[in-house]
């Protein structure tokens, strides 16, 4: 398949190491699917693979969320066949025209899902689904701080969350992205006063649940957020990485929990995968959730995209159409 390409990094650092190739996808081999890419998704974790945060050999094909019509099915696949639409939300190399993707890690896109609103919401819907329904058993008047809440996951986390009758207190960057939220209270100042502004609006309580995307620049202030025995959800670096916590700092907080979670941890199986996807998919048709997709670049203008989303000049969700 010469007419086959894809952006990878031949070496850590900026957006400027993101180049363009041509590489033959192959065939799938059994329990694979070869992809024809009609989007891929961006996502803050593509970011950390570029830098080398996150371990990968190079040259590192990236992009891990991306959606499009099955060409060809490897052996031993019985619940896909050609021309199928299809997402994927993990592994690497989903910035490309064709991609090969395990059988039991693909997701069946229905027919009133377009594939450009599967690529922006899969990784950071399943996400969402995972943050608000499987971590903790929240309750209807219960009250969390989502942090980002303008971005990617926040922008589908704040109505997923208060769907469920939670009582959401946003956080964003500015006035304006703030100001773009619905939640119960939006706040955008800055991370030393935040704790104090959540402590105002909880009656000097704190909020149950914490959602932090956000890492080392919030960190402080989600612990100072959290009421007594409340669970603090690090779930995300755009910031940097979370440095070395003091377990002392848990039990000086009010007997804290803290969990730094992933995804494929909540997807591991393909049955998890499938009940995943399956109540995102719910949430998007009762128009609960939507694909806000404030942003769209040519594939091969990746690196630009990066540098959007490093600098927070993105609303929403991104996607990269090769």
């Amino acid at each position: 398949m010469g007419h086959a390409w894809r952006m990878v990094a031949r070496r850590h650092g900026g957006p400027e190491v993101i180049e363009r190739e041509a590489f033959d996808p192959g065939e799938p081999g059994a329990g694979e699917l070869l992809v024809a890419q009609e989007a891929a998704g961006l996502n803050f974790i593509d970011t950390y693979y570029r830098t080398g945060l996150y371990p990968a050999p190079l040259p590192t094909p990236l992009g891990a969320e991306g959606a499009g019509r099955i060409v060809a099915v490897g052996a031993d696949v019985r619940d896909f066949a050609p021309g199928d639409r299809v997402g994927c939300a993990s592994g690497l190399g989903a910035y490309a025209t064709h991609r090969i993707i395990a059988a039991d890690r693909a997701i069946h896109i229905p027919d009133d899902v377009s594939s450009a609103d599967a690529a922006a919401m899969m990784l950071k819907g399943m996400t969402a689904c995972y943050l608000a329904e499987d971590l903790i058993a929240l309750k209807a008047g219960q009250v969390a701080l989502v942090h980002a809440a303008a971005g990617g996951v926040g922008s589908i986390l704040v109505p997923w969350l208060r769907d469920k009758g939670v009582i959401v207190i946003a956080h964003c960057g500015s006035a304006e992205k703030a100001a773009s939220v619905a939640a119960d209270r939006s706040l955008h100042g800055p991370f030393d006063i935040l704790a104090t502004s959540v402590r105002d609006l909880t009656d000097g309580a704190g909020v149950d649940v914490v959602y932090d995307g956000v890492g080392k620049d919030s960190w402080d202030a989600s612990l100072a957020s959290l009421k007594r025995r409340g669970l603090m959800v690090s779930y995300g670096n755009a910031s940097g990485a979370v440095p070395p916590v003091s377990l002392l700092d848990l039990s000086r907080g009010g007997s804290l929990y803290v969990t730094r979670p992933t995804l494929f941890d909540y997807i591991a199986t393909a049955e998890e995968l499938a009940r995943t996807a399956e109540r995102l998919f719910d949430r998007m048709r009762r128009g609960v959730v939507k694909a806000q997709i404030g942003q769209r670049f040519a594939l091969s203008d990746a690196a630009e995209a990066h540098r959007a989303l490093e600098a927070r000049q993105t609303k929403g969700a991104t996607i990269l159409i090769p």
